[in-house]
């Protein structure tokens, strides 16, 4: 069983930065990807980004040029750094992993004011 930790969510002003990590709690099978979700209040969860344990990445057209996603195999934890947040990106975030099985994270909210 692998559990994820996130952290790193909170309350910022349109047009700051947060940045989001999330680390398993042991070594991940590979090959396998790990990324973001979101889940905005009154709406559906969505795709953020992904990353594989090659390094191939994957973006929601709503954050490309803003979010950037990467990893550290070693430490087996993967970062979200979200530039020029917009209020529309309030949202709770979720890690997300699948190694043979899917693991999600518990949350973390991110909040970001007009």
């Amino acid at each position: 069983q692998v559990q994820l930790a996130e952290s790193g969510g909170g309350v910022v002003q349109a047009g700051g930065s947060l940045r989001l990590s999330c680390a398993a709690s042991r070594s991940i099978y590979r090959p396998n990807t790990m990324g973001w979700y979101r889940r905005a209040p009154g709406k559906e969860r969505e795709l953020v980004a992904t990353i594989t344990s090659g390094g191939n990445t994957n973006y929601a057209d709503s954050v490309k040029g803003r979010f950037t996603i990467s990893r550290d195999n070693a430490e087996n934890t993967v970062y979200l750094q979200m530039n020029s947040l917009k209020p529309e990106d309030t949202a709770v975030y979720y890690c997300y992993l699948v190694a043979i099985r899917e693991y999600w994270g518990q949350g973390t909210p991110v909040t970001v004011s007009s």
